[in-house]
């Protein structure tokens, strides 16, 4: 049956309260010691003097044990509660708090953290080798889990840190694993002569959110919740880069002709009609034909055409 997080409903006393209590409750011991040594020095046989000695040995060693009991809990920041290896709960709630001192204490924070993935070479749907990386969001929201469900490694120094190194790996893994299986769902680009409905230079945020949704499947078994993912870095790999770039120039360059020339087709016949709706010239099919030709080579042309007048008849 699997645990989840549950609040601390446990003993749980305002700690300045109990600070001065301990203060005080130290104060006593300190002065019945003093009482019992003084009783002693008068006669070493006074049982009240042995009584004092020892009630006052035995509240010191309690009033060391009560300062375990304290803990401070800033915003965004967690508290998981151990009793003797087992779960009591997690306090949350911000402040100064006295505790059973057996417990142990262990320090989780829930504030929000980046992850910038350096890009990855895989493979797209065509696989085209390709180089992508993302950007996310996270933090921890399931205390339990992401306390006994992660290894956090060895967390004796520095215990708080250790333990996000340990989460921070793990979503980088994870993160990794994610982005991979994405990039290979949908393809770089549209190909020519394919019409994709979703690749990855053209998804944007549905790429994004897709993405988001694998995280956060595979985070969850960490009690960690993706709040944004997205895909920071995108490009072919260098060894099919310049191809790939000839391929998109050769697209540009055809994309631009066909302009041209429907553009070209669009003037001739609008030339042609005026012609021969102001009468100024009748021109038979050879004529057209051969008109048709030289504007086209002109209107398409690379290079700027030079005319040439021609003095004679127009059939000549």
């Amino acid at each position: 049956m699997e645990t989840k997080e549950k609040v601390f409903l446990g003993l749980k006393l305002n700690g300045i309260m109990m600070l001065i209590f301990n203060l005080l409750f130290l104060a006593a011991v300190v002065y019945l010691f003093i009482f019992g040594i003084n009783t002693l020095t008068v006669d070493s046989n006074s049982v009240l003097g042995i009584l004092a000695v020892i009630l006052a040995i035995i509240g010191f060693i309690k009033n060391m044990i009560f300062w375990a009991g304290f803990m401070q809990i800033e915003p965004n920041e967690a508290r998981v509660l151990l009793f003797f290896g087992k779960y009591r709960g997690t306090v949350k709630e911000n402040g100064f708090f006295w505790v059973n001192p057996f417990f142990s204490k262990k320090k989780l924070t829930l504030r929000a953290r980046n992850l910038d993935a350096e890009p990855i070479k895989v493979n797209d749907k065509k696989g085209n080798p390709i180089m992508i990386g993302q950007v996310l969001v996270w933090r921890v929201v399931d205390t339990y889990k992401a306390s006994f469900d992660v290894d956090t490694l060895n967390t004796k120094i520095d215990e708080v840190n250790a333990k996000m190194r340990a989460y921070e790996n793990f979503v980088k893994v994870q993160s990794d694993a994610a982005l991979r299986m994405v990039a290979g769902m949908y393809s770089y680009d549209n190909m020519e002569n394919e019409d994709e409905k979703l690749t990855l230079r053209s998804g944007g945020e549905e790429i994004n959110d897709i993405l988001e949704h694998q995280l956060n499947e595979r985070l969850a078994i960490a009690g960690i919740e993706v709040i944004e993912a997205r895909v920071n870095y995108l490009a072919y790999a260098p060894e099919i880069a310049a191809v790939m770039l000839r391929r998109q120039q050769a697209d540009a360059i055809i994309a631009a002709r066909e302009k041209i020339v429907d553009g070209a087709v669009g003037m001739v016949q609008h030339a042609l009609r005026k012609l021969s709706q102001e009468k100024i010239v009748e021109l038979d099919d050879e004529r057209k034909a051969a008109m048709v030709s030289n504007l086209l080579v002109v209107l398409c042309g690379d290079e700027r055409a030079t005319p040439v007048v021609n003095t004679g008849t127009i059939y000549n």
